[in-house]
């Protein structure tokens, strides 16, 4: 039990970060909306994410669920298997990567259950493989009944002809060869025999439910050399849920085998403080008073410099930075570099309050035009008496963006621009984290570091910039992993990397960015690109300020670096680039298509879909299709993988533009890998454009 708690614990960690969420939904060992094994009909809320750590006999298994749509969640798991025999596996630990898919059909009655459709582990290697209809139906406020039909591993026990059959006899049987993972094995999905399941959710209270259920897995496969023992099919468990939301299980599996689960669901729709931590905005007054009251203003004497000092300190209050200043025939615009507020319309909001408190009386149109590197993207245009009459309505925000204009900003150029604002230098030094997944030998790597960043820009969206690491403890060049790829190793010699190199130049480019035209983007970067590549990068984005839809283009001609990471090349060398599609559906869902060619010189495609909150946290995934034959490409079969990115701000409540990112690949091969270039275009400026700000533009006058 010891090994146990040390397991989950150790992989719980996440739950630090969270805050308190209760959620109605069990979860069971797969980490998924159920019993202690068996699913329900059940889903969680809409946008939640669940984390779960169970052990048990040989298994231990790490998932994480999220709530896709109302109706559909999709898992992630990995898991340890000790000493597994099966088809494909004769002994040994085994460490599997799989995926779940849910779909609730129809929802519960006042006499009807809820009934839904699900395929465990359909994307993996198959060990957990089953497929399942079921459906729930609540009797009172406390009590719960399931039952279902299952195949694949929850076809063992007490299983009969599968009643598919009758649509075709192709339903009958069910076969299972050697499989790399990751491939859709369809033919098998719903095949051979059947068998039913069954169980019951008590509710004893508000902190305690406990759980029956009939389990048709007879754990074949472990049972061979682990010594697990399944004697009856009867499993039960009883659960706590703590105040903070974290819940634990006890469960007892197939009569002999005890347990235990921890489970934590969170909603990234509301972060810790979601009223926000950050100071309130500047009340804006009467103009007759301002001129009377304000040194600054013109009326008083301080003329044009004065105003321009006295914005400059105030937007750096705001967490702007002022980089051009122009006034004039009853209309003034500041250009600002928004460095704190990851909520774009209530920086706008800020920097326009900011104005209509600073500038003279006879200032009625107020411009705030938002740069990234000193490239305009957007400009926000409001009127300065639509301030002084919607500050304190009701409904002021949306009425405001009624009124105000959001426009591209091509020909913004360098009109008022500050002297002061080049050349521009920043330097920073602090810690680095560096992870590796799902190495056989030790599932999480990592290494902790020194990171030196500098950047010099002598004009508007001209960069120099470099990053140096230096890792101090870690353990990923201890990894005895060795590429065995047959093609060209542009990933797969990752632990060589780290085991050549001390003192890592792990970017230093020269890069440009500027605006062709009107909605057009275009960047162009030189030098070390990335740690394994280095050379020259080009891309033009076509981005109109209102539209959902961008459309880019990328071409590149890399070398790789040698393994020391310093300066030097390897003779490999190649040209890849992309088309890229982008488009905004909705409702937080964003799609990503690119095609071309990549690294190792294959010719495919990337599907991407991810799905974000209001507050930045983001939840997606992706795959990767290319002429690279399942063969060729090893293990996995194809590239695939899942990211998020949580803003800082979901856990302190306080405005920040900082991040913290992941890419979880469930196996990093060398088919369809893509330069890890900086700043691509859609991703810079998609936050400043039409759609992006009027979608947040609740806190436009927060």
């Amino acid at each position: 039990m010891q090994e146990y708690v040390k397991h989950i614990a150790s992989s719980l960690l996440v739950t630090a970060i969270g805050v308190s969420n209760l959620s109605a939904q069990s979860l069971t060992t797969y980490g998924t909306p159920g019993l202690v094994e068996m699913p329900t009909a059940n889903v969680l809320k809409d946008g939640e994410l669940a984390f779960t750590a169970s052990a048990f006999g040989p298994n231990y298994r790490y998932t994480a669920t999220f709530q896709v749509l109302p109706r559909v969640y999709g898992s992630f798991r990995y898991s340890q298997i000790k000493n597994i025999t099966t088809l494909t596996y004769l002994g040994g630990d085994t460490f599997d990567r799989s995926f779940d898919i849910h779909y609730r059909i129809s929802d519960e009655g006042k006499y009807l259950p809820a009934i839904a459709v699900g395929l465990r582990d359909f994307l993996g290697t198959g060990i957990l493989s089953s497929e399942y209809f079921v459906a729930t139906k609540s009797f009172g406020p406390n009590i719960e009944v399931t039952g279902g039909l299952g195949w694949g591993r929850l076809a063992g026990r007490n299983s009969f002809s599968n009643p598919l059959s009758t649509i075709s006899d192709q339903f009958d049987t069910r076969t299972k060869g050697a499989n790399k993972g990751g491939q859709l094995e369809i033919g098998q999905w719903f095949r051979g025999p059947t068998s039913a399941f069954a169980g019951v959710k008590w509710e004893i209270n508000d902190n305690t439910t406990f759980y029956a259920e009939y389990s048709p897995d007879l754990y074949l496969g472990e049972a061979i050399n682990t010594g697990i023992r399944i004697s009856t099919p009867i499993n039960l468990g009883l659960e706590y849920h703590f105040k903070s939301g974290l819940k634990l299980k006890g469960f007892l599996i197939g009569g002999n085998e005890i347990g235990a689960q921890l489970s934590y669901v969170i909603d990234p729709a509301k972060p810790g403080n979601p009223g926000g931590l950050e100071e309130a905005p500047r009340s804006v007054g009467q103009r007759n008073r301002l001129a009377i009251a304000d040194w600054n203003n013109s009326a008083k004497g301080g003329g044009r410099d004065a105003v321009k000092r006295v914005l400059n300190a105030r937007l750096a209050d705001e967490g702007m930075t002022l980089q051009g200043f122009s006034m004039g025939g009853g209309q003034a615009t500041v250009r600002v570099d928004n460095v704190r507020w990851n909520n774009d319309a209530q920086a706008a909001g800020r920097a326009a309050r900011v104005m209509a408190t600073t500038l003279p009386p006879e200032i009625e149109q107020l411009t705030v035009v938002f740069q990234d590197q000193g490239v305009p993207i957007s400009r926000v245009v409001t009127q300065r008496s639509d301030l002084e009459e919607l500050q304190f309505d009701y409904d002021g925000a949306w009425r405001t963006l009624a009124r105000a204009r959001i426009e591209d900003a091509h020909d913004q150029g360098r009109v008022g621009e500050l002297g002061e604002t080049y050349p521009y230098f920043d330097v920073s030094f602090g810690p680095y984290l560096a992870t590796s997944f799902f190495d056989p030998n030790s599932p999480i790597r990592a290494d902790l570091g020194a990171q030196l960043r500098l950047a010099y820009r002598p004009a508007p969206g001209l960069t120099f910039a470099g990053q140096l690491r230096y890792p101090l403890v870690g353990n990923i060049a201890d990894s005895f992993r060795v590429s065995n790829s047959k093609i060209e190793p542009v990933r797969t010699n990752a632990v060589r990397y780290a085991k050549q190199s001390d003192l890592e130049v792990n970017r230093l480019t020269a890069e440009y960015i500027f605006r062709p035209g009107k909605d057009l983007f275009a960047r162009v970067s030189a030098g070390y690109l990335e740690s394994m590549f280095g050379g020259v990068s080009a891309e033009v984005l076509w981005y109109p300020v209102a539209s959902r839809l961008a459309v880019g283009a990328e071409i590149n001609y890399v070398k790789q670096r040698n393994f020391d990471m310093l300066f030097g090349f390897q003779d490999y060398s190649v040209a890849t680039g992309h088309v890229s599609g982008y488009y905004d559906f909705g409702n937080g869902f964003f799609g990503q298509l690119d095609v071309g060619r990549y690294l190792a010189g294959d010719y495919g495609a990337t599907v991407s879909i991810d799905r974000e909150f209001n507050n930045g946290f983001k939840v997606g995934g992706f795959f990767t299709l290319t002429d690279v034959s399942f063969d060729d490409f090893g293990e996995g079969s194809f590239d695939k993988g899942l990211r998020f990115q949580v803003p800082l701000s979901w856990f302190t409540g306080r405005p920040s533009r900082k991040t913290i990112s992941q890419t979880i690949r469930p196996i990093t091969r060398d088919g369809g890998a893509r330069l890890a270039v900086a700043n691509r275009l859609y991703g810079t400026v998609r936050e400043y454009r039409g759609k992006e700000l009027r979608d947040s533009w609740g806190g436009y006058l927060r």
